[in-house]
């Protein structure tokens, strides 16, 4: 009973230091050596992370140029990294959430800095 306690009043206060923190969504890139570039995009989930470094991609190609994907990698970054598994770490960061609704209190662990994709690509002219 005791641990429980413990471990929930530590998620808690994690959710409340962590709640008002602001990262950028993507990164700006970068240009390797053989005309390919590189970009991360952050997000509290894998889509979001996605989405964002395909935002990041399209906006380092501009209007006329497409990306031309040549790798993509997404990692979990979440409180727990570590910790515990990414499920479990899902699992906490859900019941945190179910925690801060039933008090009234925006209490969470996730963060736009949860997952992190990163994807490597050139840039093809559009005709």
């Amino acid at each position: 009973m005791n641990k429980t306690l413990t471990l929930t009043a530590t998620l808690l206060t994690a959710g409340l230091l962590t709640a008002c923190a602001s990262t950028p969504t993507q990164t700006r890139a970068i240009q390797n050596a053989n005309n390919q570039y590189e970009v991360a995009g952050l997000g509290n989930s894998q889509v979001i992370s996605k989405n964002n470094a395909i935002d990041a991609a399209y906006k380092t190609c501009g209007k006329k140029a497409t990306p031309v994907l040549a790798s993509e990698k997404t990692e979990y970054n979440g409180a727990l990294k570590g910790v515990v598994s990414e499920k479990t770490g899902q699992v906490v960061t859900a019941a945190t959430s179910v925690l801060g609704s039933i008090f009234s209190k925006g209490i969470g662990l996730e963060k736009d800095t949860d997952y992190q994709t990163v994807l490597t690509f050139t840039c093809r002219a559009t005709s």
